[in-house]
This record gives structure tokens, C-alpha cells and sequence, in this order.
């Protein structure tokens, strides 16, 4: 399997088999988190204004992995970060996370940043395993309590 990150334009047809992907990776987080998490709101169309306004990178034909990058103000923000049930524990995470250190190193961004549920102690280590330390707790609207966990990596 060619394990080279590539990434889905506005118009790829690969964003269809992109939102089966991550329907199979987040939906083991139903009734597990609190709020419910946000890809229930994600269509092919969203994928699309997505893929025009931030980079979407996938492993593998088709995908198997993925990661959006988005530049903001002093980092690189990876969200929707996963890898197919059946590929994980491949090293297909830990080729996403270097290339959107070199995508960062590219956009002269110092941090990569991402954010998981506070109720998915599995994430926690994976990412830290991946370097990543934990920066804030942050609250959904409505919620009295931490619902999400900011990490972030200095860029290598």
C-alpha cells in the first residue's frame, strides 16, 4: 500500500468514499460523547466546501486515512483525524501527523493542534504516543463541565 498522503480537491470523487471512512471511524462515538459529535452534520456537499477552504488528505485508494488541515493564527489544526478499523494500528495516523508537520514547517506555522472528547481516553494516548501534549479543556455550549481536550505538537 502506497502510504503517500495525497489530498482531495472540491471536485474529487473520492469525497463520497471520504464520508463513508469517517462514518465508519466516528460512529463508535455515538452514545459515548456528550454533545454528539459534529459529523453528523457532514455531507459530500460540506466535504466540498471543505476541500476549497482547508486541505483534505487521505491514505490510501480508496481512502483508508484522512486528516483536514487548517492554517490558523500560530498553528496548523488537524481535525477529523482517523484511520479505517480495519487499517489502525499501522502507523497510517503517524504518517498523517508528519505530514501535516511538513505541511506546517511549509506554511512557516509553529503548532499542529487538534482537539478530542474527554470521554475517548484512547485518542489521549494515541496522540500523545504521536507527541502531542495536552494544552486546554474547553466546554461545548451548554455544558458545565470539559467536553474537549485541545492538544497540541510543536512542529519538528
Amino acid at each position: 500500500m502506497d502510504l503517500t498522503p495525497y489530498q482531495l480537491g472540491p471536485d474529487d470523487p473520492a469525497l463520497s468514499a471520504l464520508l463513508v471512512l469517517m462514518h465508519d471511524c466516528f460512529g463508535y462515538m455515538e452514545g459515548r460523547i456528550a454533545p454528539p459529535s459534529s459529523l453528523g452534520r457532514v455531507t459530500e456537499a460540506s466535504l466540498r466546501d471543505t476541500a476549497a477552504q482547508a486541505e483534505i488528505w487521505c491514505i490510501g485508494a480508496p481512502p483508508l486515512a484522512c486528516m483536514i488541515l487548517t492554517a490558523k493564527p500560530g498553528r496548523l489544526y488537524l481535525g477529523k483525524v482517523c484511520v479505517a478499523p480495519t487499517h489502525q494500528r499501522l502507523g497510517l495516523a503517524r504518517h498523517l501527523i508528519n505530514h501535516a508537520d511538513a505541511r506546517a514547517r511549509a506554511l512557516r506555522l509553529p503548532m499542529l493542534e487538534l482537539q478530542t472528547r474527554v470521554e475517548l481516553e484512547d485518542n489521549h494516548a494515541t496522540f500523545h504516543a504521536l507527541g502531542f501534549i495536552e494544552y486546554a479543556r474547553t466546554a461545548h455550549a451548554g455544558f458545565d463541565r470539559p467536553t474537549s481536550i485541545t492538544m497540541r505538537k510543536p512542529v519538528s
